[in-house]
């Protein structure tokens, strides 16, 4: 037997841990959205950042990676220090669709929307302000949206609004070089 995990953010790009396949999968009824104010990975209390949620509604293409049995317990602990250092998220199993046909259950974490910490949405105005300032224990708010990015590009995701910010903060980075 083996277990799923959906990545639809930095576990694209930094799953950190042990699996035996990964492949593209499409999670329905959430979509990937930057709007959890992050206190920990990409900001501080003072200077919050933000960070990718699944929130309710529409459909969200990610990663989906496949964990052996026996890896099952040391994986979902790690992955309940990682994503739930706040409980922002409800984890949950859903239906993935992966790219090679099949329908898997899948781990994936969902935006708690009572949490405080869960933004709504915000304009992309409001959220380059909270990225450009952020930066946490992870690193720059900044470095995580652009890695982001740069994966799904590479993955061949299209994610309009992430392109947008992404488009805006390259611009940044390049003024300030």
């Amino acid at each position: 037997m083996t277990h799923w995990v959906f990545g639809y953010g930095s576990l694209i790009w930094n799953p950190g841990f042990a699996h035996v396949s990964a492949q593209q999968g499409l999670l329905r009824g959430a979509h990937r959205s930057l709007s959890i104010v992050s206190h920990h990975h990409r900001g501080t209390v003072e200077q919050p950042g933000l960070v990718f949620g699944l929130t309710r509604g529409g459909s969200c293409r990610g990663m989906v990676f496949e964990v052996a049995d026996s890896d099952w317990p040391e994986v979902r602990a790690y992955l309940q220090a990682r994503e739930q250092v706040t409980a922002v998220y409800r984890d949950v199993m859903r239906p993935v669709h992966l790219a090679d046909g099949r329908t898997a259950s899948a781990l994936a974490f969902l935006v708690d929307e009572r949490h405080e910490q869960f933004a709504g949405h915000l304009s992309i105005e409001q959220q380059l302000a909270m990225v450009r300032a952020g930066v946490g224990l992870s690193g720059r708010n900044v470095d995580y949206v652009l890695n982001t990015a740069r994966h799904l590009n590479e993955l061949g995701i299209r994610d309009r609004q992430l392109m947008a910010l992404a488009e805006l903060l390259l611009r940044d980075e390049a003024a300030a070089a």
